[in-house]
């Protein structure tokens, strides 16, 4: 591929494309944004609009990459859609309803020859990569996540998100699994699980999870989506050289000698991975978070509470 920019399309102009997406493609000098996909007519100023991926396909300038801003219900059949025109893949997490849609989505991909993305924003939060390498050689003794905040601030009026595939509680925990995961130096799984659904919805509003690494190590996480006031966004690791403290979702990290606090720096490392992906050739399908996830929906306890209303 030549030094050109990538020409990119995105596809769901909701409250994320908005906040992150725009402004992180807009800073990059690798990618032209080149055309915006949704049913709703409103778009971006001097940018060609359409109103589905096909009318784009059909009808568009030529793009080169599409990322995929939409609920997770409906991205495998637009991933594919798009894998099938040649594009490459920006998936926006979760990367899909299921498991076994996003690892058909990396077949595809890779039979033809393009790249596909699993993003995990958190990841990229300025703290995440230096407490990786701290942990890294040290002991790790116990991990307690927790992970609340407030529905109505976050995701006013989203009736996707409570229906199945949502994930209702687990759209934000999938956050800090992403994090845990990959700080990590063994891998983690699932011991049991409670998982509180209102009586009028079909996702959960809570959840307490018991984990473990591959060492025994023992993970409690914390999750909930009716906190009013500040919210928590922290993971906390005791090791026999001290404890680490992941505040703010990941952009204060808090080690033995000190702490740090940085910038928002996520969806624009995001883009500098997919371009380095697409420059390379190569793709980057993490499912490890979704594993998680899909195990607590599998083996946890449901237990039904007050129905909640927007």
């Amino acid at each position: 591929m030549s030094a050109s920019p990538i020409r990119i399309a995105l596809q769901g102009v909701g409250k994320i494309a908005r906040d992150q997406h725009f402004p992180a493609i807009a800073a990059n000098p690798d990618f032209a944004l080149t055309a915006t996909v949704s049913r709703h007519p409103a778009g971006l100023d001097d940018i060609p609009h359409f109103s589905d991926l096909e009318a784009l396909i059909a009808h568009g300038p030529a793009v080169d990459a599409i990322a995929l801003c939409t609920p997770p219900q409906v991205r495998y059949a637009l991933a594919a859609r798009a894998i099938e025109a040649g594009l490459h893949v920006f998936l926006e997490k979760p990367p899909g309803a299921t498991l076994s849609e996003v690892i058909a989505l990396q077949g595809l991909a890779e039979a033809a020859g393009v790249t596909l993305f699993a993003s995990w924003h958190s990841r990229y939060a300025a703290g995440v990569e230096p407490a990786r390498q701290w942990l890294a050689e040290r002991r790790i003794e116990h991990v307690s996540i927790i992970w609340r905040e407030d529905v109505r601030v976050w995701h006013p009026g989203q009736d996707w998100i409570w229906q199945p595939g949502g994930l209702g509680v687990f759209d934000p925990g999938i956050n800090a699994l992403s994090i845990l995961t990959q700080i990590l130096p063994n891998p983690v799984f699932l011991k049991d699980a409670t998982l509180q659904f209102p009586e009028n919805r079909a996702a959960p509003i809570a959840a307490d999870l018991r984990l473990s690494d591959t060492l025994g190590t023992p993970i409690h996480m914390d999750l909930d989506w009716r906190q009013t006031g500040p919210q928590s966004w922290d993971i906390i690791v005791e090791t026999d050289a001290g404890t680490v403290h992941l505040a703010k979702g990941g952009a204060v990290l808090s080690l033995p000698k000190g702490t740090v606090e940085s910038p928002d720096v996520e969806y624009p490392g995001l883009y500098a991975r997919f371009a380095e992906l697409v420059r390379d050739g190569r793709s980057d399908v993490d499912t490890a978070p979704l594993c998680i996830v899909a195990d607590s929906f599998l083996r946890g306890q449901r237990v039904q509470v007050e129905a909640f209303e927007d």
